[in-house]
């Protein structure tokens, strides 16, 4: 009687045993490709960043401008700057409102 009850409990751990190793090599992989993923995105918000920041510098702006357009670019002001609608195949234009409403 006590073989018996000796065999189902080492029966019963070698079981459970699988099972929690099962479990946690699932668990185990989920992390991991949740940190993979985490990665990932850091290294394209880190990229991102660094190309937002890179390219809207007010000098890098200018560069670019003197570099591929020389004089083709021209300041202009706000109250010339018009919104270009096309409606049912017709196209309206409207003042630009500094506030950002159009005027309709």
């Amino acid at each position: 009687m006590t073989k018996l009850i000796v065999f189902c409990s080492i029966l019963l751990l070698i079981i459970s045993t699988s099972l929690i190793k099962n479990s946690t090599k699932d668990l185990e992989d989920q992390i991991y490709y949740l940190k993979e993923n985490i990665s990932f995105l850091e290294n394209r918000s880190e990229d991102a960043k660094l190309e937002l920041n890179y390219l809207s510098s007010s000098e890098k702006l200018l560069e670019y401008q003197k570099l591929y357009f020389e004089n083709l670019l021209t300041k202009k002001e706000l109250k010339d700057l018009k919104i270009l609608k096309i409606e049912e195949n017709k196209l309206i234009i409207n003042d630009l409102d500094i506030s950002g409403n159009s005027n309709e």
